[in-house]
């Protein structure tokens, strides 16, 4: 599963992106610094796989992991391709959600395309932008199979039904992500056209060094408009984060203690983009190693182990499963059985979050 993070240029998108993932990314001080998307991986920072290791001893820990796209940024008249608009808007659809970077910070060595920080206009900018791709798209879409549909093809109807239901909504300024489609054909026909807008989005706002984004008006306005459009917002300094990310992890928690901080911003991020996917996590510990695997929200058993290897879902019998509150609790996996509470579920047993597993298969 992929995010994109998205946002007009020297809004700190490729700063963000180099302190998630360490990859270096170029990010200069003029608009197109990053012409083709960067890809990258985040470890999930999860503090339930040391509370595992607390009571399991094993080699190796291995957390769970995002992939993240870093795509240039947009400007008006992208969707008409504008600043190379095109070449990114088609990268904006291959991502399943959208980490969109709103600026927040005032700052006269780094200059705004527009002359001067208003988060609310540069998100409606953006999203101005998509709802235009997608609207095109539409459009010529719905031409081609008008031009296509002869008697009885149920497939192209359908199509046409969804297409016109999509049309209705970005024609008024709304994103199709407020579609509502009960029946199952046309869920698949509507995932099926990759529209950018049908695609979750968390806001970051990117604020000052020593800004407390409680009381920041530019933050507060972004939280307003995402109250608004049923998003998330997550405030982050990507500057102090790049910094944070260079460091060693005994710099680096001295460098938090001193700024008053848990964790690094950017852990907050991921967790969100994590959730704004609909993912979920669950564990397999042993002597060898304690990992994390990433599964849809509403996965099966067979195919949480599917996740593992393809035989242990082909030859599926049943897992052993047992809650992290129970290994605390009672202290190892041997008395979690001898009190009763490691369960045995079957191919319909549904996952929960934090599952502690091991599967049983034959192939």
């Amino acid at each position: 599963m992929k995010a994109g993070i998205v946002g007009l240029p020297n809004v700190g998108k490729s700063t963000l992106f180099n302190a998630l993932t360490n990859a270096g990314a170029a990010a200069n001080n003029y608009p197109f610094c990053t012409i083709d998307p960067n890809v990258g991986v985040v470890p999930l920072a999860d503090p339930r796989l040391q509370t595992i290791n607390r009571y399991i001893q094993t080699k190796s820990v291995i957390p769970t992991v995002l992939q993240l796209v870093d795509i240039a940024g947009l400007v008006r008249g992208a969707s008409k391709g504008e600043g190379l608009g095109n070449q990114f808007l088609s990268h904006i659809r291959e991502v399943d959600a959208i980490l969109h970077v709103v600026r927040c910070f005032e700052n006269e060595d780094v200059t705004h395309v527009d002359g001067a920080v208003d988060p609310v206009r540069d998100i409606e900018t953006i999203e101005t932008e998509l709802l235009l791709a997608d609207l095109q798209l539409v459009e010529n879409s719905l031409q081609r199979a008008r031009k296509s549909l002869r008697g009885g093809d149920k497939e192209t109807a359908l199509r046409i039904q969804v297409l016109e239901q999509c049309h209705t909504l970005l024609s008024e300024g709304r994103p199709v992500r407020q579609l509502s489609l009960p029946l199952p054909d046309q869920q698949k026909m509507f995932r099926s056209l990759s529209l950018i807008t049908a695609k979750s989005v968390l806001y970051i706002a990117n604020i000052d060094e020593n800004e407390d984004p409680d009381a920041h008006p530019h933050v507060q306005a972004v939280r307003g408009y995402a109250a608004q459009h049923d998003g998330e917002v997550v405030p982050v300094c990507a500057r102090v984060e790049s910094e944070l990310a260079e460091l060693d992890e005994a710099d680096r928690a001295e460098m938090l203690a001193s700024m008053g901080m848990e964790e690094p911003a950017l852990a907050k991020v991921a967790r969100a983009a994590y959730r704004l996917l609909g993912l979920q996590s669950f564990f397999t510990a042993g002597e060898k190693e304690i990992r994390a695997w990433t599964i849809p929200q509403g996965a099966t058993a067979p195919q949480a182990a599917g996740t593992i290897h393809t035989d242990f879902e082909r030859g599926f019998i049943r897992v052993e499963v047992y809650r992290i509150d129970d290994l605390e609790e009672l202290g190892s996996e041997a008395k979690i059985k001898a009190a009763g509470k490691m369960r045995l579920e079957g191919k319909t047993y549904v996952m929960q979050d934090g599952d502690v597993c091991h599967f049983l298969f034959n192939v």
